[in-house]
């Protein structure tokens, strides 16, 4: 690509640079979650969300666990407004959740702000004013100082209106606006100025918010930055460090992680990370990746299909198929070698009774997230293998197939998806498979068939064949050879057994017999034949009937 000697670094690393945080190598805890999907999420839709929409999204994330939730600019737009009344008015705001409004730092804008929290019980007042060098040289051509000067009157302006309003319990929270674009020394001068004007106690604490308004810079940067700050900031014990990383070089969660190790204790994101241009951190992926570490995120997302469809609903935005944990296809495999992998991780998990989830491929159980095993995880198409399709029909329909016999039905599903240029569904691959293998009596049918015990075991079998009835009797070393001896008399059939097996379809009394036959022709083809019954001598010879026409079938097409 020309031009791009036209960009350079616009960061700045902090002139100490401990990277302590790089020692930790995972989340010990969840952090403090803050959810501006109403606010910042909402500012970004095509459509934004409709006041009813907006009721249904906030009673949506309540029920998941945020308790604190940024409802909006309510100075700044009537709609926005109009919902922080209706969340107040009509009492929807839970005792032990926080909404978070947003003010600029100018006087009128602060007061409306205040105004608007009238019988709130409590809430988060968030100032920002932006601190980068594009900004104050280009958007408002200010100095530091007077940079400084917006922050610090903004700062004063709260305590102001705070003593105008006691009987609202408010935290206060300040942004240096494109933290990533500031010299950390001085996001760390304008911030400890306010602190110093706040004051904050341990009853009264401070969110210091350090946005990743824009990602400028690999995500160890950005911890670099969150460490300084994070050690130098007045008041550390009562100041909460909150992080605000947006997506531009698609490392939010990345940004998200390390500044968390770097020393933050908040993080404001939305779910799957909708916001400006490329987004926000995804809470989502952000909350899963502790979960599947064993950390409790302190979010419920058990129910994974739901949240997407909520969320697709009032936002009109749609939720990719390979987005982490919640896309369609995040579990599934269609690859032949890691089904097969994810069918023996799950034995090997049921035969042990293991207690972590340790199975290949999966980085989670689907079903913590409300996926099924059946629908979701293997998936059949033409690069599936043996095992993909053995574990479906198995753990969909009964179904246990020899090994020798996985193989062989599993090249016939690659085969018929290759052909239909598709994904065979399971009720597809179960179709397909009882069509060609179960229960097949044409043009050969058993009708009936007895046995003596009379020096070994003699059968009498009703036949038909091709429509013309027979009857046939002969003795074998076991029932099925018995039947096996007395068909050959009655049609000239060469083939040798190779193989039987029998399982029980279902658990009880009822349970009906599934057996597995293969025969071998005179040109060494093995064809399999599968009988169902309620009575297993009777399925055992369903399945010898129906390898014998798979083979008179495939002799037939020569």
């Amino acid at each position: 690509m020309k031009h791009y000697d036209k960009y350079k670094i616009g960061y700045y690393m902090p002139p100490v640079n401990e990277m302590r945080w790089a020692k930790k190598d995972h989340i010990d805890k969840a952090p403090i979650w803050c959810s501006v999907d109403l606010r910042d999420g909402n500012q970004a839709l095509i459509v934004p969300m409709s006041l009813e929409e907006k009721l249904e999204f906030f009673r949506f994330l309540v029920r998941l666990g945020f308790k604190e939730i940024e409802v909006g600019f309510p100075a700044a737009s009537e709609t926005e407004y109009e919902f922080l009344r209706a969340l107040i008015e009509q009492n929807m705001i839970p005792d032990d959740v926080t909404i978070q409004v947003l003010t600029q730092s100018r006087e009128h804008i602060i007061k409306k702000t205040f105004e608007a929290l009238k019988g709130v019980k409590r809430a988060i007042v968030h100032l920002y004013n932006s601190t980068s060098v594009a900004q104050r040289e280009q958007v408002f051509r200010k100095s530091k100082e007077e940079i400084i000067e917006i922050a610090e009157f903004g700062a004063s302006m709260f305590n102001k209106y705070r003593a105008e309003h006691p009987d609202v319990d408010l935290t206060f929270e300040y942004s240096p606006e494109s933290f990533t674009g500031t010299e950390p020394e001085f996001a760390l001068e304008i911030c400890n100025r306010v602190i110093d004007i706040w004051k904050p106690t341990k009853d009264r604490k401070v969110i210091i918010n350090l946005p990743a308004t824009v990602s400028m810079s690999m995500p160890h940067v950005y911890a670099a930055q969150i460490e300084y700050m994070s050690d130098n900031l007045h008041d550390r014990e009562n100041v909460i460090v909150s992080l605000h990383p947006h997506n531009d070089r698609g490392t939010g969660v990345a940004d998200a992680e390390m500044g968390l190790l770097a020393g933050a204790d908040r993080i404001e994101g939305t779910l799957f990370g909708n916001g400006e241009r490329t987004g926000n951190v995804d809470i989502v992926t952000l909350a899963m990746n502790m979960y599947s570490q064993g950390v409790d995120p302190c979010l419920d997302f058990s129910d994974m299909p739901s949240v997407v469809e909520l969320y697709e609903k009032v936002t009109r935005m749609t939720v990719g198929y390979r987005q982490p944990y919640s896309g369609k296809l995040v579990f599934a495999a269609f690859s032949g070698s890691h089904q097969d992998a994810i069918a023996k991780g799950m034995k090997y998990r049921e035969e042990r009774s293991e207690a972590f989830w340790t199975v290949p491929y999966l980085p989670i159980d689907p079903g913590d997230v409300g996926r099924e095993y059946e629908t979701d995880v293997i998936r059949i198409n033409s690069q599936s293998g043996k095992g993909g399709v053995g574990y479906l029909l198995e753990q969909n329909f009964g179904y246990r197939l020899p090994d020798a016999m996985r193989e062989e039905v599993g090249y016939l599903m690659k085969h018929i998806s290759d052909e239909g240029h598709k994904e065979l569904s399971a009720d597809e691959v179960h179709d397909i498979f009882e069509r060609e293998y179960v229960n097949f009596f044409h043009p050969i049918d058993i009708t009936k068939a007895t046995f003596k015990q009379v020096s070994g075991i003699s059968a009498k079998i009703q036949v038909c064949i091709d429509g013309n009835h027979f009857e046939s009797t002969a003795k074998g070393n076991g029932r099925l050879d018995a039947v096996s001896n007395a068909l050959k008399q009655c049609e000239n059939l060469d083939y040798t057994f190779i193989s039987y097996t029998e399982h029980a379809m279902e658990h009880g009394f009822d349970s009906r017999a599934c057996s597995y036959v293969a025969i071998q022709d005179a040109q060494g083809r093995v064809f399999w034949g599968v009988g169902i019954h309620p009575d297993i001598i009777s399925s055992s010879i369903n399945a010898l009937v129906s390898a014998i026409n798979r083979m008179l079938a495939a002799q037939a097409q020569k």
